[in-house]
Parts: C-alpha cells; structure tokens; sequence
C-alpha cells in the first residue's frame, strides 16, 4: 500500500467498487486508506477534510447486561451506520466549528478574565470524554442480555401516602396543571415508592411542569477516573456537576433522577469493608450510593469497599444540594417532584446521626466523607456545612412543592443546628476541622465552606454572616494557599495555623485540583475574584503550564508540594466550572421562597409559599441549540 503511494503520491482505485470488505479473523490485520488530490498555486493553500467514524452500538457490562449507546436514536444500531457518521460529519463539521467559536468567543473575548483561566475552563472539559463516558438510549438492556433480572430488592410497596406533583408557584403568571397530578412522583419514572416520614405533598394543587420529550435524554455514566474505576462517584460528582449543569442541564437532571431512584432502594447482599474488616449490606434504603456501580451499573452500587458509605456524612447532603441547585437552575417542576420523596428520605436517614438532638450531626471518628483517610470526631466544618445548607435547600424544595410540615421540620433543625455548629466550631477566623480534641482539630481547612459554596449557587441566602465567611476564605488564601510555593500549586487540604501543613494523613497534605477550584467559586461568590483567580491560577500553574508537571488533559485529582500525583484523568477537576457559574449572572430562574431561614426562630412559622416567583432565566451557555448536535437539551 506505502509503495503504491510513494510511486505516484494516490491509490489506485482497483478495490473501489468491490463492496464491503470481510471481517477480520482473530489475528488478522486489515488495512485501509484514503488520499485526496488537489492543485495547489504557488503560495496558495488547500484544506482537505478527513473524517474517520466507526460503529459501536452496544456497550457490555463484565456482568451480562447491554445497552444500546446514545447515538443508535439517530442513526441505527447497524454497523453500517458509520458511513452516514462520516457523511455528517464532513458535510456539518464547518457548521460545528462555528457554533462552538459562538459558545466559547464570549469567554475568550472577555478581557475581565485571565488568558490562563480560558484556556483552563475549556481544556478541563476533556475529562467529558476521556473519563470513560458511556451514554445509552434508554434503561432498557438490549435484546441479548434481556432475561438477565436486578439484584437489588424491590423495596418500593408501601402503603403510605404517595407524592404527587404539587405547584403553587406560577410560571409566566398562570398555572398549568401536571400532566397527571394523581400519579406519584416515582410512578412517573415507572416505579412505586416508599415515602419516608414527614415527606408529604399536597396534591389538591397542580402547577407546572415540563415533564415532555426534551426530558429523554437516555441515560449517562462517567468514571470517578481511570484509576478508581466507578460509573458517576457521587461525593465527587457534587464537584464535577457544575460542567454538567451549564452545558448539558438535562443529562445532568437524568443522573440525580438515577440517584434519587436508589436513595429509596436497598440491595441486602452482604459485602466486606476493607478498612474496618467488618461486613454490611451493599446498599441501605435511605442512603444515597457512593457511585452507581461498576459491572452491572444502576443494578449493583457501590462498587466501592473501603468502607461502609451508608455510614458516610457527606452524601446524603450532597444529594440534597445538587437537586435543589437543579431544580433551581432550570426550574424543570416536573423534575423537583420527581426527586422530592428521596430528597426527604435523605434528611430523614441522616436523623441518626444527630445523636444530642441539637440539630447537627457528629461524625464518627473514622474517614466517614470524600477525605476518605482524613479522620473526623464530633462535629466537622466540611459536613456540618453541607448538613446545614441541606437543611436551608431542603426547607426551600418543600415550600415550592408545597409542603409545609417538612418545610418546618428543616428549618427547625438547621435554626439549632447552625447556632451549635458556630458555637463548636468558629474561632474568630475560620471554622475549626472539627471539634474534637486531635492534633488536627484546629488545622485549616479548604474546603470548610463547601455548603455555603453550594447555598450561594443556588440563590439562597448564606449560611453565616458576610464577615465570617470572609474571613474563613481570607484564612484559607493566606494559608492554605500563599503558604504553599507562593500560592503556586493549590489549595493544600490542611494547614495547621502555625503555618505549616498538615500532615495527619496523605489526603490533609494534598493539593486536590476540584477542591481548589470549589475554594476559589466560593471565594467569587463571596466578593474575592482576586484571590480566587489567584487560588485557581496555582492549578494551571502546577498542571497545564509549560513549567509544571505535565498534567494537561490528565489532570490528576490531587499532587503533593513535591509535584506526586494521585490518581490521573479525575473527574474533580471539573468544578472550575463551578467558578464560571459563580462569575455568570444569576444562574438560578426560580427564586427561593421569601423567607430568611437564618433570621428565623425555631417555633416561628411564616411561609410565604404562595409569593415565591419565576424571574427571567439568565443568557447562559447552554446545550448547544442548533440542528447539527441533534441535542435535546
């Protein structure tokens, strides 16, 4: 074939006409070219389009099950539909080039922001591809592996009251009824469900809902990474989310709908936890999964064992966070009813975890979140702040859903909950790692103020006051970051206030990239662009420059001050969109119910349900809305 070119520069076109070459047999090679020939004036040019494509239809899981990939709606499951793949793709690919200059020029031509930020926000979307993306049409399993069933018991028979779809908020000035306000929140995702306590909605009132075919948008799994080999890791897709959520809302809404459909399952199997040696269920009812899986994803979760997740502190708030900010971001009605029975099963589940009653849960003394070799006692910055915002997010859901019973059982908890936590944990500058009385108790955190991150990104009023968390982020940029290489790497995870960092354990003495860039949104949300993009800059410095560490488009989720990686192509690293959606306008269309949670007392009842509002939703970068991504976002 090379001698053929090399002798007059093109192929001859002997094998053009003779039709679909044969398989190959195992242990065979095949080869294949083209060539294209054009006339080229002396400093003249010619562009010559290539376009290679190839036909994958099903994905195979290790345990049985297939699915057909995203694309086979469009295009067939043949394998012959890689022709039309090339065909669309040389007679469309200019178009794409122009929309994609459209969404990215109002970035790249704003002169507020830093070069190196641009190049950064955009090349960290790598990971949207390269992170193992598996996307399927439907959760339908192809036909070969149809007659393999789920493991996971079917916990959803329940006598108790349903939750149906109730609106009492109008959007453009009316109500519109649900489709069917009868039918439960989980019916309309095919399934019954069982409520947990105190979650109640009231279907004598129908609202809005957009509940219609844009909601198809098949189902989507990333991998935590491509060393720690789990589909969608909830603790860090809390991070990741914020990419998701810009520029493809409705894949972003179908994972919280898979995690709100296993908050209210359980899978009694037996496995063994390898950091505490004893055994538990695989997945309790109430507790949101650590990720979705790995061989058989949305039938057997948590694939990870090192330990008992259901036990974790983080998750569930996290659950309830990132549904919230969703639900406010695209006010999809339909969506928030959908998900609101797990949303209180969530709050519910974590009721044994406050064991003095005072509002606020207690860690247990081992690694119980995403610092998962970073020891907590007692009462902690990182998930006493995403317990509180949870608490604010998950009042506010119940007011616009019309619920006022959970309403209230939230916002009495968080009212008791936040004077305990400031009481524990405020010092005067920043909030303590927890209140225990470890040698790390005190140390510096970076990611302390991870629920007011999320609570501001959701429009909702702050968790403290505005000094207090300006000087908690103030501590953090002059520690754990200008400490650091001259604020040239990161955010180190823990600084003891002496100034030197926290080696407790290996995560405390980590620079982790997606905590770094969540440190820097919140800092933007807080007033502080200048430290943050100071903050931030260290990540591009240390891993995209050209005088750090080679880590571009493999990003690892944390290196240590000598430049060590851990674990590379992570997904964390995605929440620098997250400061893009602090840095945008108003992000969330749905405002939260009138009603200053933090000012409230707990017997105090003033709901102002009825006046929650619908403002304009923001320009923002969104799916792409052209015909040539056939995006139905």
């Amino acid at each position: 074939m090379w001698a053929t070119m090399v002798q007059d520069g093109q192929f001859d076109r002997e094998n053009y006409n003779k039709g679909p070459s044969m398989p190959s047999s195992p242990g065979e090679t095949h080869c294949a070219a083209v060539s294209a020939t054009a006339w080229v004036e002396p400093h003249g040019k010619c562009t010559v389009a290539f376009s290679v494509a190839w036909s994958s239809p099903k994905i195979k899981f290790c345990k049985g099950k297939s699915y057909n990939r995203r694309y086979t709606k469009y295009y067939g499951t043949s394998k012959m539909a890689a022709k039309d793949l090339v065909h669309d793709s040389l007679t469309n690919y200019m178009l794409w080039e122009e929309e994609i200059e459209k969404w990215q020029n109002p970035v790249l031509r704003d002169d507020g922001l830093p070069e190196w930020y641009k190049f950064t926000l955009f090349n960290e979307l790598y990971f949207l591809v390269a992170g193992g993306t598996v996307w399927i049409d439907s959760d339908s399993p192809a036909e070969n592996s149809s007659g393999i069933k789920s493991i996971i018991a079917d916990s959803t028979k329940s006598n108790k009251t349903e939750a149906s779809v109730v609106h009492r908020t109008a959007l453009n000035g009316s109500d519109t009824s649900a489709d069917d306000p009868s039918r439960s929140a989980s019916e309309e995702e095919g399934e019954e469900s069982d409520t947990f306590e105190n979650c109640a909605v009231n279907s004598n009132s129908a609202g809005p809902t957009n509940n219609d075919d844009h909601d198809d948008v098949g189902r989507f799994l990333y991998l935590e990474g491509v060393e720690y080999i789990m589909w969608c890791t909830y603790d860090v897709h809390f991070y990741a989310s914020f990419a998701l959520l810009e520029l493809f809302p409705q894949i972003e809404l179908s994972i919280q709908r898979d995690f709100a459909r296993a908050v209210l399952s359980e899978d009694t199997r037996k496995v063994k936890f390898l950091a505490e040696g004893n055994s538990g269920m695989r997945k309790v009812k109430g507790a949101v999964p650590h990720d979705l899986g790995m061989h058989d994803p949305w039938h057997e979760m948590n694939a990870y064992n090192i330990h008992d997740t259901s036990r974790w502190k983080d998750l569930n708030p996290k659950f309830v966070l990132q549904v919230y900010r969703d639900f406010a971001a695209t006010g999809n009605l339909s969506f928030a009813a959908q998900v609101y029975p797990a949303v209180c099963a969530a709050i519910d589940y974590m009721d044994q975890f406050d064991r003095d009653n005072d509002g606020l849960i207690e860690n247990d003394g081992f690694p119980d979140q995403t610092y998962d070799t970073w020891t907590v006692h007692g009462v902690s910055a990182y998930c006493g702040s995403l317990w509180l915002a949870a608490l604010q997010a998950a009042a506010a859901m119940a007011l616009q859903l019309g619920d006022q019973s959970f309403a209230d059982k939230c916002t009495h908890k968080f009212v008791k909950g936040k004077a305990v936590f400031e009481e524990k944990l405020w010092n005067g500058e920043y909030f303590n790692y927890d209140s225990g009385s470890s040698g790390n108790s005190k140390s510096i955190q970076a990611d302390q103020l991870a629920g007011q991150w999320y609570t501001a990104a959701s429009g909702l009023p702050d968790l403290f006051s505005g000094e207090k968390i300006s000087s908690a982020l103030q501590k953090i940029y002059d520690f754990n970051v200008m400490k650091v290489r001259g604020g040239r790497m990161g955010a180190v995870n823990g600084m003891h206030p002496n100034g030197k960092v926290d080696e407790t354990c290996m995560q405390s003495r980590e620079i982790w990239t997606g905590v770094t860039y969540g440190a820097a949104a919140t800092m933007i949300h807080a007033g502080m662009k200048e430290q943050a993009f100071a903050t931030a800059e260290g990540i591009f410095t240390a891993g995209w420059s050209e005088e750090g560490f080679g880590y571009a488009f493999q990003t690892p989720e944390g290196w240590t001050m000598d430049g060590h990686f851990r674990s590379l192509i992570y997904m964390r690293p995605l929440s620098i969109w997250g400061m893009q959606w602090a840095l945008s306008t108003s992000k969330t269309i749905l405002k939260p119910p009138q009603i200053h949670l933090m000012d409230r007392t707990p017997h105090v009842v003033n709901s102002s349900h009825n006046e929650a509002g619908v403002k304009k939703i923001a320009t923002k970068a969104k799916c792409f809305g052209n015909a040539v991504f056939h995006c139905s976002c």
